[in-house]
């Protein structure tokens, strides 16, 4: 009977006897075949366990996201034998696939609520660029904070990089819009940063509002873009590559310029310090 992914896990590392019953990239190349599938699992959604993990005939419940957002519950039996006969890219997602394939409606029109709700209407302000492509968007909000604009001052300071882009072109939906909006984007590195604090009611960037991060996030690892997050006010890291800080310092900087060398690598990094 398959049963949740931590009491699946606790159960391996019982019959194992080891912390770690299956390495990372055990089963990197069982998974290979199956690209719609390591793009839909997430590890943040299934207790920070990655894909390379699992073996592809294990009865567990993992929890699954689509290219358009939709979460849903499969084993990995159910979720490698979902597209059947087909092979369109939503017989990988119920949700999807129920979309794909409405109910005729035999006579009448549709009651106003579904037609108010059965389209999405996306922004067309969005210029027609390849997913990736960073650009200066008519849509993209100012900047939120004094401490948001401190940190970019103090980056471009740092670093020769261009100035000006806000926004990368995504490709798929991301609310209604085609592109997404980092607070600083150094479009040479192809690395986003965001400053993340709890805001003054200490709201900001918890519950619904971590999960459109985290979706956010990615998006922009889909376009092969990297997100570094400084995160604030006792907020958990988002990705690998994140930094907890008290606020913005001179100390907060460099220890940005250190995950920048870290993602993209010195040589790189280095290339456009600033004397």
């Amino acid at each position: 009977m398959a049963e949740p992914i931590l009491a699946w896990w606790a159960r391996r590392q019982f019959s194992k006897g080891a912390d770690v019953p299956y390495p990372v990239g055990a089963y990197r190349e069982a998974w290979a075949s199956y690209p719609v599938l390591i793009r839909q699992y997430h590890p943040d959604l299934n207790a920070g366990i990655v894909l390379s993990q699992i073996p592809p005939a294990a009865d567990v419940l993992l929890l699954w996201q689509c290219d358009a957002g939709h979460t849903f519950v499969a084993t990995p039996a159910e979720q490698r034998a979902r597209p059947a006969r087909g092979r369109r890219r939503s017989d990988w997602c119920p949700d999807c696939s129920a979309l794909a394939k409405p109910a005729a409606v035999r006579s009448g029109a549709l009651p106003r609520a579904e037609r108010v709700t059965s389209t999405v209407a996306l922004c067309s302000r969005t210029p027609d660029l390849p997913a990736g492509a960073s650009f200066a968007s008519e849509c993209a909000p100012r900047p939120a904070s004094a401490a948001e604009a401190a940190l970019r001052a103090a980056l471009f300071e740092r670093l020769s990089l261009t100035t000006g882009c806000n926004p990368v072109r995504i490709a798929r939906p991301f609310f209604d819009h085609l592109e997404v909006w980092p607070d600083i984007l150094l479009p040479e590195l192809r690395i986003a940063v965001e400053y993340d604090s709890t805001g003054r009611h200490g709201l900001e960037h918890v519950g619904n509002r971590e999960e459109a991060d985290r979706r956010k996030d990615r998006a922009l690892r889909a376009a092969r873009w990297e997100v570094v997050r400084v995160r604030t006010g006792r907020l958990e890291k988002l990705g690998p590559y994140d930094v907890q800080a008290s606020g913005v310092s001179r100390r907060t900087v460099d220890r940005l310029i250190d995950a920048f060398r870290d993602v993209r690598g010195p040589l790189l990094l280095d290339a456009y310090l600033r004397a």
